[in-house]
Parts: C-alpha cells; structure tokens; sequence
C-alpha cells in the first residue's frame, strides 16, 4: 500500500516508517521541518510537506494515500485541551476523505478507560480517563467506521520505550538525577503498562493490514509494571537512594509528571494479540531499563 503517516519522524513514528517499509508497503511521511523531511527521504520515505493545524494538506495527504497511519499529537502540556482539539480537527478532516472507500485508518489513542480497571480491547473510552482530552478523537474515529473507513484506534501506554525514548521515564530519571533520590508515592504499588516501541510499530503495520472496522487496538507489553520496581531500577542506574514520598509531596517533587507518577493502569493485550497474530518480541520496560541506555550522559527527556 501507499500509506500517508503522520508524526513520521517521531519516536513513534520513525519506526512505523520503517517497519512499513520493511513490509514493502511505500511511504509518505508528513513533515513539518527541513529536518523532517530529510529524516524521511534518508529513511526512504516519500516527504509530504505540511502540519497537523493544516488540515488542506492533512486531507491531500489522506487522499492521495491507500491508507493512513496516525501518530502525530502535539504534546502541550501548557494548553493539552487545545492539543486534544487539534488532533480531532486533523482526524476529522482526514477521516472525510475516506469516507465511503474502506481504506484503512490508523489513529493514536491512551488509555481511556475507567480508573481503576484492568483494561481490556472492550473498554469503552471513559470521561474520567488518564488523559479525557483524547477521549474525542478516539470516539470520532471509530465514527468513522459506519461511514465506509476501516478504522482502528492504537491505545499507547504511558511508557513506550527504547532507544531515543524522550518522553515520560527520561523524565522521571532527569527528575531523580536533579533531586538525588529516585522517588515513588508512598510504597510504589500503582502500575504503569508498558510497550516496547518496535513492537508498537510492528502492531501500527498489522492493524493497517487486517485488523476490522472499528476496533480498540492495545499495544501492551507488559501489562502493569509498578513504579516502586521502575523507581527501583532508575536508582540502581543512577547510583541514588530509592525515596517513598508521601503524596502530599509528590507535586513538590515531581512538578507536573506527578499526576503521571500517581497513575495506577492495567492493561491487556489479549484480544489484539488473538486478533491479529501479534506479540510482543521486544524487552520489557524493567529489562529495557537494565541494559543501560536510558541513563546515558547527556540523555534528557524532551517532555
């Protein structure tokens, strides 16, 4: 297929171009930025000029494609509800395009579901979620599958990792390197899945390929990893005391990841995995964590 993709040059994203490519699909990469788009034509990917708040080139894109694969998100912590209305506006726009071909489209989603679950494909996306301002997109694509697409939706877990990880454990391990003590709330028994993200690549390719209108698609290695083992590991690589916190402490300490320290989230991957032959191949987060690389001098977290 000629596949579209945005967010091409991200952590994600960089490796979906890739996996697509190794599967013989051709690639068309949205790029924002000259670097962008020699990343991609490097990576041996079609350039499409453009950005998630132009939606004209978001819909030439989308139109010019056999399917389309969906990473892209600003992430704005400043104003996140601002960037939750992007993504539907980008997802819309796209998605009406498609109408009425069943194409495949591929978006990105978190865990939406009821707080304190053990989350299964089945789970609806729920208004007292970890991230709500993502609970729109997630709903409107799957919309679109009674309007002719193929859609399917990939909840990401809030630890997507490997190599050139940037995002929420670089964060907590910048945190424990300026504070001196890697810290948990209270005794650490809350629990973050986890994927690696060269599995989460190969599972974007495989829903693109197969998977059903309308489906919830969990990219889940490791189905609950608790922060007291993952604060455990970032002190052992680190060579600094492990600290319970209390939680009253903890925005003090952690500054706005607290909310992501204090986050307690299952999930499954069972049905995804019965669904479309995927599993996961690659090491697990604590494993990831024990090879070394994340506390690599000059490492930093881009959050």
């Amino acid at each position: 297929m000629r596949v579209f993709v945005t967010g091409a040059s991200g952590f994600v994203g960089t490796a979906v171009v890739r996996e697509l490519i190794g599967a013989g699909h051709e690639v068309v990469g949205l790029a924002r930025s000259d670097s962008s788009a020699a990343a991609l034509r490097t990576a041996g990917a079609e350039v499409h000029r453009g950005d998630l708040d132009d939606l004209d080139s978001l819909r030439r894109g989308a139109e010019s494609a056999d399917g389309v694969i969906h990473t892209a998100f600003k992430h704005d912590f400043s104003n996140i509800a601002a960037s939750g209305v992007i993504d539907l506006h980008a997802i819309e726009a796209m998605g009406a395009v498609l109408e009425g071909t069943g194409k495949p489209f591929v978006t990105t989603s978190a865990f939406l579901v009821e707080p304190g679950i053990h989350a299964t494909e089945e789970d609806p996306a729920h208004p007292d979620s970890v991230a709500p301002f993502r609970v729109p997109s997630e709903e409107a694509t799957l919309a679109l599958a009674d309007r002719g697409v193929r859609t399917s939706v990939v909840r990401l877990p809030p630890s997507v990792h490997g190599p050139e990880d940037g995002a929420f454990v670089p964060r907590f391990i910048d945190t424990a390197r300026e504070k001196g003590v890697s810290a948990m709330i209270e005794d650490g028994t809350n629990h973050w899945p986890a994927v690696h993200r060269l599995d989460a690549a190969r599972l974007y390719r495989l829903a693109l390929e197969k998977a059903a209108p309308g489906t919830r698609i969990h990219a889940i290695g490791d189905e609950g990893v608790p922060l007291h083992d993952i604060a455990t590991a970032i002190g052992h690589g680190l060579g600094v005391p492990v600290l319970r916190l209390p939680r009253a402490e903890a925005t003090a300490h952690f500054g706005w990841i607290a909310h992501f320290a204090a986050m307690d989230l299952r999930a499954s991957s069972t049905l995804t995995q019965q669904r479309l032959g995927w599993k996961p191949e690659q090491p697990g987060l604590l494993a990831d964590l024990a090879e070394g690389h994340y506390f690599e001098e000059g490492r930093r977290s881009i959050l």
